[in-house]
Protein backbone atom coordinates (compact mmCIF):
# COMPACT_ATOMS: atom_id res chain seq x y z
CA UNK A 1 0.00 0.00 0.00
CA UNK A 2 1.21 3.03 -0.60
CA UNK A 3 1.96 6.24 1.19
CA UNK A 4 2.62 9.77 1.22
CA UNK A 5 6.44 9.37 1.75
CA UNK A 6 6.26 7.57 -1.18
CA UNK A 7 7.37 8.37 -4.76
CA UNK A 8 4.50 9.22 -7.33
CA UNK A 9 4.06 10.55 -10.80
CA UNK A 10 2.01 13.11 -12.73
CA UNK A 11 2.03 13.01 -16.42
CA UNK A 12 5.71 12.12 -17.04
CA UNK A 13 6.88 14.16 -13.90
CA UNK A 14 8.67 12.44 -10.97
CA UNK A 15 7.55 13.56 -7.38
CA UNK A 16 9.49 12.83 -4.45
CA UNK A 17 6.50 11.78 -2.43
CA UNK A 18 2.80 12.14 -2.31
CA UNK A 19 2.22 15.53 -0.39
CA UNK A 20 0.78 18.22 -1.73
CA UNK A 21 1.29 22.21 -1.50
CA UNK A 22 -2.54 22.94 -1.79
CA UNK A 23 -3.44 26.59 -3.70
CA UNK A 24 -3.75 28.98 -1.17
CA UNK A 25 -4.53 33.15 -1.61
CA UNK A 26 -1.86 34.76 0.17
CA UNK A 27 -2.04 37.96 -1.54
CA UNK A 28 1.88 38.90 -2.14
CA UNK A 29 2.05 40.40 -5.06
CA UNK A 30 2.22 43.78 -6.04
CA UNK A 31 -0.76 45.61 -7.33
CA UNK A 32 0.10 45.11 -11.05
CA UNK A 33 -0.08 41.56 -10.51
CA UNK A 34 3.66 40.60 -10.20
CA UNK A 35 5.14 37.62 -8.22
CA UNK A 36 7.45 39.57 -5.84
CA UNK A 37 10.66 37.98 -4.42
CA UNK A 38 8.85 37.55 -1.35
CA UNK A 39 6.34 35.20 -2.78
CA UNK A 40 9.95 33.11 -4.45
CA UNK A 41 11.21 32.73 -1.47
CA UNK A 42 7.76 31.24 0.24
CA UNK A 43 7.50 28.84 -2.29
CA UNK A 44 11.26 27.53 -2.46
CA UNK A 45 10.64 27.18 1.00
CA UNK A 46 8.06 24.63 0.24
CA UNK A 47 9.69 22.76 -2.12
CA UNK A 48 9.88 19.46 -0.31
CA UNK A 49 6.46 19.19 -1.29
CA UNK A 50 5.90 16.13 -3.86
CA UNK A 51 4.18 18.72 -5.80
CA UNK A 52 3.83 22.58 -5.00
CA UNK A 53 0.12 24.13 -6.52
CA UNK A 54 0.26 27.86 -6.16
CA UNK A 55 -2.06 30.27 -5.29
CA UNK A 56 -4.63 31.47 -8.16
CA UNK A 57 -3.70 33.57 -10.99
CA UNK A 58 -5.69 35.88 -12.77
CA UNK A 59 -5.56 34.87 -16.77
CA UNK A 60 -6.28 38.44 -17.57
CA UNK A 61 -7.16 41.61 -15.97
CA UNK A 62 -11.02 40.95 -15.64
CA UNK A 63 -10.27 37.37 -14.10
CA UNK A 64 -8.69 39.68 -11.06
CA UNK A 65 -11.16 38.86 -7.63
CA UNK A 66 -8.61 39.82 -5.05
CA UNK A 67 -6.30 42.35 -3.93
CA UNK A 68 -2.40 42.24 -4.52
CA UNK A 69 -3.13 38.32 -6.51
CA UNK A 70 -0.67 37.84 -9.53
CA UNK A 71 -1.55 37.29 -13.03
CA UNK A 72 -0.44 35.69 -15.90
CA UNK A 73 -1.21 38.14 -18.77
CA UNK A 74 1.52 40.80 -18.76
CA UNK A 75 5.54 40.45 -19.77
CA UNK A 76 6.12 41.60 -16.12
CA UNK A 77 4.15 38.86 -14.40
CA UNK A 78 5.55 35.94 -16.20
CA UNK A 79 9.16 37.15 -15.47
CA UNK A 80 7.81 37.15 -11.72
CA UNK A 81 6.98 34.05 -12.00
CA UNK A 82 9.78 33.07 -13.61
CA UNK A 83 12.11 34.13 -10.01
CA UNK A 84 9.43 31.71 -8.26
CA UNK A 85 9.89 28.91 -10.15
CA UNK A 86 13.16 29.36 -10.38
CA UNK A 87 14.15 29.23 -6.78
CA UNK A 88 11.35 26.27 -6.28
CA UNK A 89 13.15 24.24 -8.88
CA UNK A 90 16.96 25.13 -6.84
CA UNK A 91 15.23 23.43 -3.94
CA UNK A 92 14.29 19.98 -5.82
CA UNK A 93 10.94 21.04 -6.10
CA UNK A 94 8.07 21.06 -8.71
CA UNK A 95 5.33 23.52 -9.45
CA UNK A 96 2.38 24.10 -11.18
CA UNK A 97 0.30 27.57 -11.45
CA UNK A 98 -3.05 27.51 -10.79
CA UNK A 99 -5.22 30.00 -13.19
CA UNK A 100 -8.13 31.03 -11.75
CA UNK A 101 -10.21 33.01 -13.18
CA UNK A 102 -12.41 34.04 -10.50
CA UNK A 103 -15.87 34.80 -12.17
CA UNK A 104 -18.36 37.29 -10.53
CA UNK A 105 -16.38 37.38 -7.41
CA UNK A 106 -14.78 40.75 -6.93
CA UNK A 107 -15.29 44.35 -7.80
CA UNK A 108 -14.81 46.40 -10.70
CA UNK A 109 -12.37 48.73 -8.67
CA UNK A 110 -10.06 46.22 -9.01
CA UNK A 111 -9.97 46.56 -13.04
CA UNK A 112 -10.97 50.21 -14.01
CA UNK A 113 -14.91 50.32 -13.19
CA UNK A 114 -15.31 47.49 -15.18
CA UNK A 115 -17.73 45.53 -14.01
CA UNK A 116 -17.16 41.31 -12.97
CA UNK A 117 -18.08 38.84 -15.89
CA UNK A 118 -20.36 35.86 -15.29
CA UNK A 119 -22.30 33.36 -17.47
CA UNK A 120 -25.21 35.15 -15.88
CA UNK A 121 -25.84 38.77 -14.12
CA UNK A 122 -26.87 36.78 -10.90
CA UNK A 123 -25.31 38.28 -7.94
CA UNK A 124 -23.29 36.71 -5.52
CA UNK A 125 -24.10 37.88 -2.19
CA UNK A 126 -21.40 39.08 0.42
CA UNK A 127 -18.73 41.47 0.53
CA UNK A 128 -15.38 41.71 -1.80
CA UNK A 129 -12.09 43.17 -0.06
CA UNK A 130 -10.62 46.23 -2.09
CA UNK A 131 -8.19 48.75 -1.97
CA UNK A 132 -10.96 50.89 -0.55
CA UNK A 133 -11.75 48.25 2.26
CA UNK A 134 -15.00 46.27 2.36
CA UNK A 135 -17.58 46.76 -0.41
CA UNK A 136 -21.13 45.19 -1.36
CA UNK A 137 -20.88 42.75 -4.52
CA UNK A 138 -21.95 44.08 -7.31
CA UNK A 139 -23.84 42.13 -10.10
CA UNK A 140 -21.80 41.10 -12.99
CA UNK A 141 -21.68 41.39 -16.13
CA UNK A 142 -23.52 38.05 -18.59
CA UNK A 143 -21.00 37.52 -20.91
CA UNK A 144 -21.66 37.14 -24.79
CA UNK A 145 -21.24 33.57 -26.73
CA UNK A 146 -18.54 35.36 -28.45
CA UNK A 147 -17.11 36.34 -25.40
CA UNK A 148 -16.76 33.26 -23.43
CA UNK A 149 -14.95 31.68 -26.42
CA UNK A 150 -12.55 34.63 -26.27
CA UNK A 151 -12.16 33.41 -22.35
CA UNK A 152 -11.07 30.60 -22.97
CA UNK A 153 -8.66 32.03 -25.14
CA UNK A 154 -7.38 34.02 -22.37
CA UNK A 155 -6.66 30.38 -20.34
CA UNK A 156 -4.98 29.32 -22.96
CA UNK A 157 -2.32 32.36 -23.37
CA UNK A 158 -2.44 32.17 -19.23
CA UNK A 159 -1.63 28.62 -19.73
CA UNK A 160 1.55 29.22 -22.33
CA UNK A 161 2.43 31.92 -20.09
CA UNK A 162 2.91 29.62 -17.17
CA UNK A 163 5.61 27.70 -19.20
CA UNK A 164 7.24 30.65 -20.52
CA UNK A 165 7.67 31.45 -16.71
CA UNK A 166 9.19 27.81 -15.85
CA UNK A 167 6.12 26.32 -14.15
CA UNK A 168 5.90 22.58 -14.83
CA UNK A 169 2.13 22.43 -15.95
CA UNK A 170 -0.95 24.27 -14.62
CA UNK A 171 -3.83 23.58 -12.51
CA UNK A 172 -7.24 24.64 -14.12
CA UNK A 173 -9.27 26.10 -11.09
CA UNK A 174 -12.71 24.85 -11.55
CA UNK A 175 -13.82 24.93 -8.37
CA UNK A 176 -14.58 27.22 -5.07
CA UNK A 177 -17.12 29.40 -7.19
CA UNK A 178 -15.00 30.70 -9.27
CA UNK A 179 -15.95 30.95 -12.61
CA UNK A 180 -15.77 27.63 -14.52
CA UNK A 181 -17.52 26.52 -11.16
CA UNK A 182 -20.00 29.51 -12.00
CA UNK A 183 -20.73 27.92 -15.47
CA UNK A 184 -21.05 24.42 -13.82
CA UNK A 185 -23.82 25.19 -11.70
CA UNK A 186 -27.27 26.05 -12.11
CA UNK A 187 -28.01 29.04 -9.99
CA UNK A 188 -24.96 31.12 -11.47
CA UNK A 189 -25.61 29.79 -14.55
CA UNK A 190 -29.10 30.86 -16.27
CA UNK A 191 -28.01 30.76 -19.91
CA UNK A 192 -29.70 29.74 -22.71
CA UNK A 193 -27.23 29.79 -25.36
CA UNK A 194 -24.69 26.79 -26.01
CA UNK A 195 -23.52 27.00 -22.35
CA UNK A 196 -26.75 27.03 -20.42
CA UNK A 197 -29.61 24.87 -19.78
CA UNK A 198 -28.36 21.35 -19.92
CA UNK A 199 -25.68 19.41 -18.32
CA UNK A 200 -24.31 19.04 -21.36
CA UNK A 201 -24.67 22.54 -21.60
CA UNK A 202 -23.31 23.76 -18.23
CA UNK A 203 -19.97 21.45 -18.50
CA UNK A 204 -18.98 23.28 -21.77
CA UNK A 205 -17.26 25.51 -21.19
CA UNK A 206 -14.78 23.68 -18.55
CA UNK A 207 -14.38 20.84 -21.13
CA UNK A 208 -13.43 23.75 -23.69
CA UNK A 209 -10.86 25.16 -21.62
CA UNK A 210 -9.28 21.97 -20.45
CA UNK A 211 -8.98 20.78 -23.81
CA UNK A 212 -7.77 23.57 -25.44
CA UNK A 213 -4.95 23.88 -22.40
CA UNK A 214 -3.81 20.67 -23.23
CA UNK A 215 -3.50 21.09 -26.41
CA UNK A 216 -1.76 24.58 -26.25
CA UNK A 217 1.06 23.08 -23.25
CA UNK A 218 0.56 19.06 -23.56
CA UNK A 219 -2.53 17.31 -21.37
CA UNK A 220 0.59 15.78 -19.26
CA UNK A 221 1.18 19.30 -17.63
CA UNK A 222 -2.81 20.57 -17.17
CA UNK A 223 -4.68 19.60 -13.87
CA UNK A 224 -8.26 20.57 -12.88
CA UNK A 225 -9.58 21.17 -9.99
CA UNK A 226 -12.99 20.49 -9.28
CA UNK A 227 -15.26 20.96 -5.76
CA UNK A 228 -18.63 19.37 -6.02
CA UNK A 229 -21.56 20.67 -4.66
CA UNK A 230 -19.47 23.01 -2.36
CA UNK A 231 -21.53 26.20 -1.90
CA UNK A 232 -18.63 28.48 -1.70
CA UNK A 233 -18.99 32.40 -3.24
CA UNK A 234 -22.41 31.54 -3.35
CA UNK A 235 -22.52 28.60 -5.08
CA UNK A 236 -25.98 26.50 -5.93
CA UNK A 237 -25.63 23.34 -7.58
CA UNK A 238 -28.37 21.04 -8.91
CA UNK A 239 -27.87 17.74 -10.33
CA UNK A 240 -24.49 16.83 -9.03
CA UNK A 241 -24.36 13.19 -8.68
CA UNK A 242 -25.04 13.59 -12.67
CA UNK A 243 -22.81 16.95 -13.15
CA UNK A 244 -19.45 15.78 -12.40
CA UNK A 245 -19.45 12.46 -14.20
CA UNK A 246 -20.41 14.05 -17.18
CA UNK A 247 -17.45 16.14 -16.73
CA UNK A 248 -15.12 13.47 -15.88
CA UNK A 249 -16.99 11.68 -19.34
CA UNK A 250 -15.97 14.51 -21.05
CA UNK A 251 -11.90 15.11 -19.94
CA UNK A 252 -10.98 11.65 -19.16
CA UNK A 253 -9.92 10.67 -22.93
CA UNK A 254 -7.66 13.89 -22.85
CA UNK A 255 -5.15 12.15 -20.54
CA UNK A 256 -4.29 15.09 -18.32
CA UNK A 257 -2.26 15.28 -15.76
CA UNK A 258 -4.55 14.91 -12.96
CA UNK A 259 -7.93 15.66 -11.10
CA UNK A 260 -7.78 17.67 -7.80
CA UNK A 261 -11.15 16.88 -6.07
CA UNK A 262 -12.26 19.85 -3.39
CA UNK A 263 -13.85 17.30 -1.00
CA UNK A 264 -17.43 19.06 -0.32
CA UNK A 265 -20.17 15.84 -1.19
CA UNK A 266 -18.41 13.52 1.17
CA UNK A 267 -16.17 10.26 0.60
CA UNK A 268 -18.29 8.18 -1.13
CA UNK A 269 -18.71 10.15 -3.98
CA UNK A 270 -15.28 11.22 -4.33
CA UNK A 271 -14.74 7.37 -4.87
CA UNK A 272 -17.39 7.14 -7.49
CA UNK A 273 -15.55 9.94 -8.99
CA UNK A 274 -11.85 8.26 -8.51
CA UNK A 275 -13.86 5.13 -10.02
CA UNK A 276 -14.29 6.98 -13.13
CA UNK A 277 -11.08 8.47 -13.42
CA UNK A 278 -8.03 6.58 -14.47
CA UNK A 279 -5.63 9.16 -14.00
CA UNK A 280 -4.35 10.53 -10.88
CA UNK A 281 -6.12 11.83 -8.40
CA UNK A 282 -5.38 14.32 -5.60
CA UNK A 283 -7.51 14.87 -2.80
CA UNK A 284 -8.38 17.74 -0.14
CA UNK A 285 -10.24 15.35 2.02
CA UNK A 286 -13.36 16.74 4.11
CA UNK A 287 -12.24 16.56 7.59
CA UNK A 288 -15.54 18.36 9.16
CA UNK A 289 -13.18 22.00 9.23
CA UNK A 290 -10.17 20.62 10.80
CA UNK A 291 -6.94 21.36 9.27
CA UNK A 292 -5.68 18.07 6.81
CA UNK A 293 -3.00 16.37 9.02
CA UNK A 294 -0.76 13.32 8.37
CA UNK A 295 -3.76 10.87 9.76
CA UNK A 296 -6.78 12.30 7.22
CA UNK A 297 -3.76 11.95 4.28
CA UNK A 298 -2.80 8.29 5.16
CA UNK A 299 -6.72 7.41 5.83
CA UNK A 300 -7.57 8.70 2.27
CA UNK A 301 -4.78 6.98 0.54
CA UNK A 302 -5.54 3.94 2.28
CA UNK A 303 -9.26 4.48 1.36
CA UNK A 304 -8.57 4.30 -2.22
CA UNK A 305 -9.60 7.89 -2.64
CA UNK A 306 -6.78 9.28 -4.33
CA UNK A 307 -3.19 9.26 -5.14
CA UNK A 308 -1.78 12.54 -3.31
CA UNK A 309 -3.22 14.48 -0.67
CA UNK A 310 -2.92 18.35 -0.50
CA UNK A 311 -2.44 20.20 2.62
CA UNK A 312 -3.31 24.10 3.13
CA UNK A 313 -3.15 25.27 6.46
CA UNK A 314 -0.57 22.94 7.79
CA UNK A 315 2.03 23.43 5.00
CA UNK A 316 1.13 27.32 5.80
CA UNK A 317 2.73 27.12 8.79
CA UNK A 318 5.01 24.44 8.64
CA UNK A 319 7.50 25.12 5.52
CA UNK A 320 9.44 21.74 6.04
CA UNK A 321 5.72 19.73 6.77
CA UNK A 322 6.94 16.47 4.69
CA UNK A 323 10.14 15.85 7.15
CA UNK A 324 7.80 17.30 10.46
CA UNK A 325 5.47 14.41 9.23
CA UNK A 326 8.27 11.78 8.71
CA UNK A 327 9.67 12.58 11.74
CA UNK A 328 6.70 13.03 14.23
CA UNK A 329 7.62 16.12 14.95
CA UNK A 330 5.21 19.07 16.70
CA UNK A 331 3.43 21.51 14.07
CA UNK A 332 3.41 25.20 14.28
CA UNK A 333 0.24 27.32 14.65
CA UNK A 334 -1.10 29.13 11.60
CA UNK A 335 -1.84 32.44 12.06
CA UNK A 336 -5.42 33.77 10.57
CA UNK A 337 -4.34 37.10 11.11
CA UNK A 338 -1.52 36.84 8.61
CA UNK A 339 -3.33 34.88 6.19
CA UNK A 340 -3.82 37.41 3.48
CA UNK A 341 -1.81 40.45 2.72
CA UNK A 342 0.77 42.27 4.59
CA UNK A 343 4.74 41.25 5.01
CA UNK A 344 6.99 38.63 5.73
CA UNK A 345 5.26 38.05 9.27
CA UNK A 346 2.93 35.10 8.65
CA UNK A 347 4.15 34.26 5.34
CA UNK A 348 8.04 33.20 5.26
CA UNK A 349 9.42 33.21 9.22
CA UNK A 350 7.29 30.30 10.42
CA UNK A 351 10.36 28.07 11.95
CA UNK A 352 11.44 24.97 10.05
CA UNK A 353 12.11 21.96 12.02
CA UNK A 354 16.36 22.81 13.85
CA UNK A 355 18.84 20.96 11.63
Amino acid sequence: MSTLFDEAKIGGLGLANRIVLSPMTRNRADRDGVPTDLMATYYAQRAGAGLIVTEGTQPSAIGQGYVTTPGLHTDAQVAGWRKVTDAVHAEGGRIFIQIMHTGRIGHSSLHGGEPQVAPSPVLAEGQTFTYEGLVDNETPRELTTAEVEQTVAEFVEAARNAIRAGADGVELHGANGYLIQQFLASGSNQRTDKYGGSVANRIRFAVEVATEVAKAIGPERVGLRISPANTFNGISETETEELYPALLREIAPLGLAYLHIVESAGREFTRTLRAQWSGTVILSPNNDGAPTGREHGEQAIADGACDLVAFGRQFLANPDLPARFRAGADLNEADPATFYGGDHRGYTDYPALAV
